[in-house]
């Protein structure tokens, strides 16, 4: 696992296909392997990978969907990442009873360590999805505390905010980003803005895992990076529209230091909880809402 305080990161980009449940998970598991090769601790993958994003219908979500404990692709990545000494952390179809949610798994060298369900629905998942029910949890790892948003999760600066008050030294986003509208040539994607700008705000690692290909008219954007604690990639924009493995080496220990940005200003201390009531909801709110 980590050398001394270091963690390699790998982000493993590359193009599921709606319903090639098989082919989708065989693609992660040779992704995998290539970034254990190489010296990688932590893995991420898009979101939805093991099943495609575009539904057709419920129907088609339910017959694609597994439950966390028993899943097939679960299973295989458990297997991957004990034979690999891996953490990973992937997007899959999760099943609960009758419901279904757009998760991720965060699955270490000695099995699953929890699953994080997507709060933020985007577009038409909310006509198969549930919203999440299990909050922001951070788990505990061997190289620091880990946190989960799944793209759009990404919009919401509340999100961040709640992962780095609980300690979160690490934010893995497995994404299926889309184009933005009126995004200008020249500029970052958006969503790497919003990467960048929530890795510097609340001092914490960003890794952000998206997908590329076209699937039922739908393009995707492509370009997961890693961040650092500055807000600054180490690795990336990776390409808009080709498979492809970003890797970076950091210290989570000095996002946890350099939280005191000078000698008067350190970004949890310096909050002003005292004037923000409305925001939260415990106030009365404008009528402009």
């Amino acid at each position: 696992m980590t050398k001394g305080s270091t963690l390699q990161i790998s982000c493993a980009q590359f193009e599921p296909r709606i319903g090639e449940l098989e082919r989708n998970v065989a693609t992660s598991l040779s992704l995998i392997a290539s970034a254990a090769d190489a010296g990688s601790d932590l893995i991420v993958l898009p979101e939805l990978c093991n099943s495609g994003y575009v539904l057709a219908s419920r129907q088609e979500a339910f017959e694609l969907s597994e439950d966390a404990a028993t899943g097939p692709s679960i299973a295989a990545w458990v297997k991957a990442a004990a034979e690999r000494n891996v953490y990973l952390v992937a997007g899959f179809l999760e099943r609960d009873g009758v419901r279904l949610y757009n998760s991720a798994i965060v699955v270490g060298p000695d099995g699953p360590v929890g699953t994080y369900r997507k709060n933020h629905l985007w577009d038409a998942e909310a006509l198969y999805f549930e919203r999440g029910d299990l909050g922001f949890p951070v788990f505990h790892t061997s190289f620091g505390r880990l946190g989960v948003l799944i793209c759009y999760d990404g919009w919401f600066p509340e999100a961040w905010r709640l992962l780095a008050l609980q300690g979160a030294d690490l934010v893995c986003v497995p994404t299926n980003w889309v184009p933005m509208e009126k995004q200008p040539d020249g500029l970052p994607a958006m969503a790497n803005v919003l990467c960048m700008g929530a890795a510097h705000s609340n001092s914490m690692v960003v890794a952000a895992c998206d997908r590329v290909g076209m699937e039922r008219g739908q393009p995707f954007i492509g370009q997961s990076l890693i961040v650092d604690h500055n807000g600054w990639p180490i690795a990336g924009p990776a390409s808009h529209c080709e498979t492809e493995m970003i890797t970076a080496v950091c210290d989570l220990s000095q996002a946890r230091r350099q939280r005191n940005w000078n000698s008067f200003n350190q970004v949890m201390r310096d909050r002003r909880t005292d004037l923000y009531g409305e925001m939260l909801g415990t106030t009365a709110r404008p009528n402009w809402y």
